[in-house]
């Protein structure tokens, strides 16, 4: 059995289907990062989760540190609230924003019974179709802890950034040791499948603590670099 699912392409949209989602989410979870563009620190990064009543709420906020501090005084801050259901993390509402007037501020609703995706930003506000299992760029990184990621080959998902939407595909390498300032660690390395003029993605996944993101590098197409590293992590069952 085990076996066959490694061989397996796995859709983020049918994991309640595949078994995937074999247990609860916990309470709450409690992490920070550290972020770097081309090797400079340049953020750092606190995010929460928790879960009750049915509903989850994830909130991220990211302070510049350094000379970016004198550019970016306040903090970028991302929610996503939902429901959590046998497959996992169901985004009802997703926002970004530095402050209440932020005209870069970025949203997306998710009607799911109307099957409907509305994005608004830069003052427009489109309405898109809905694929099953959609997430937004926050819920997707607490998505995993529902799926089993090292047991496939490939992963597949549509997510929304608030700007758009898009199909991602990544390949999955499990068991791939990574030193983090937690300690060393065997990962679940996930990695996005793009073209030359995209931008490039890779993840490590923890599976000692429920398939967290560790670490997460991001290739832009000018050539830079950030990376996303974990400094600190706290879970309540």
């Amino acid at each position: 059995m085990k076996r066959a699912l490694g061989q397996a392409t796995i859709l983020l949209a049918l994991a309640g289907a595949c078994g995937a989602a074999e247990s609860g989410a916990p309470q709450a979870i409690s992490a920070s990062y550290e972020v770097s563009r081309n090797g400079r620190r340049v953020a750092v990064m606190n995010e929460t989760f928790e879960a009750n009543d049915g509903g989850y709420r994830i909130v991220s906020e990211s302070r510049a540190v350094g000379l970016l501090a004198l550019f970016e005084r306040r903090p970028l801050r991302l929610t996503s609230s939902g429901r959590l259901t046998a497959a996992g993390l169901r985004p009802q509402l997703f926002e970004g924003k530095r402050g209440d007037h932020d005209p870069r501020q970025v949203r997306a609703d998710f009607d799911w019974h109307g099957k409907q995706l509305t994005i608004a930003r830069d003052g427009k506000t489109d309405t898109l179709p809905l694929p099953p299992g959609t997430q937004d760029r926050l819920s997707i990184m607490y998505q995993f802890m529902f799926l089993a990621p090292d047991r496939s080959q490939r992963l597949e998902f549509s997510m929304t950034n608030g700007r758009k939407l898009d199909q991602y595909h990544y390949t999955v390498h499990p068991g791939v040791e990574i030193e983090t300032p937690l300690g060393r660690m065997s990962t679940v390395h996930v990695v996005k499948q793009h073209r030359p003029d995209e931008s490039g993605a890779e993840i490590w996944l923890a599976p000692q603590h429920r398939y967290l993101p560790i670490k997460m590098r991001i290739l832009e197409e000018d050539g830079s670099r950030y990376e996303q590293v974990i400094r600190k992590l706290e879970i309540k069952p």
